[in-house]
């Protein structure tokens, strides 16, 4: 069976997450399942599609990658335009697919994975981008921001930031990068690791926002994340500013 990596965009906020939560009509809408559906169509046989993240409700992605094994092969432009026909009228869509190597996995073959966080800092309500950034009225210091950022590089463990309902095997992560800046209105946040633990990015995020608005110091992060205790995270930012903007595999960028 001949398998193929998707490199896939899709809008959150119609679907609870990225995992599927049961079969039929009555499931609730994830991205999963709007994919596995549209590839029944495509083949007439049930397949499972892997994905590199498992993104929450309401995330977004840019480029989150999949993997799925056809019963018989087809060309690569094929498949990614009859997913898009079937896929219609969901909010998702596939970029690219690819012919791999059975050894290739999705999630376990990815060398790291970026997700950029946006927040809008300004006074008036958002119109065209609800859902898809975190408005914040009161100014932000990026600055500030950026510096205590700095202090999660590395490897630590990141129980300050994990989900009390991760089910990692450890809370150690590596964080490769973060980074904090101001494009006139617009706040940037990106992060880049091999792997996250669940909600960690929203949980770093909303404690920078902390250090923005001033109610933490720039040293008060770092003392938060040498407590490894999770009720010394700051507020949770919300789903809507956050997007899985790629997932890389050794050289290569899927």
């Amino acid at each position: 069976m001949p398998r193929y990596a998707l490199t896939i965009e899709y809008d959150g906020s119609g679907f609870l997450g990225w995992q599927k939560l049961g079969e039929g009509p009555n499931a609730p809408p994830s991205v999963q399942g709007a994919l596995e559906r549209a590839v029944t169509r495509l083949c007439g046989e049930a397949c499972d599609v892997v994905g590199a993240g498992r993104t929450d409700s309401g995330v977004h992605a840019l480029g989150q990658v999949a993997h799925v094994d056809l019963p018989k092969a087809y060309a690569p432009d094929r498949v990614r335009d009859a997913l898009n026909a079937h896929l219609r009228p969901d909010a998702v869509a596939v970029l690219a697919a690819r012919e791999v190597a059975d050894d290739f996995h999705a999630r376990f073959s990815a060398t790291r994975r970026t997700y950029w966080y946006r927040i809008v800092n300004r006074r008036a309500d958002l119109a065209l981008d609800r859902g898809h950034a975190w408005r914040i009225g009161p100014a932000l210091d990026a600055d500030a921001m950026h510096a205590s950022a700095q202090a999660l590089v590395g490897t630590h463990d990141f129980t300050t930031f994990r989900d009390s309902q991760c089910q990692a095997k450890s809370p150690v992560k590596t964080l490769e990068r973060i980074s904090v800046s101001r494009q006139g209105e617009d706040l940037h946040v990106w992060c880049a690791a091999r792997s996250f633990l669940h909600r960690q990015v929203r949980s770093m995020v909303g404690s920078l926002v902390e250090v923005g608005l001033g109610k933490w110091r720039v040293r008060d992060l770092e003392a938060a994340l040498a407590a490894a205790d999770r009720a010394r995270c700051g507020p949770v930012a919300p789903p809507d500013g956050l997007h899985l903007a790629r997932v890389e595999y050794g050289a290569e960028t899927t």
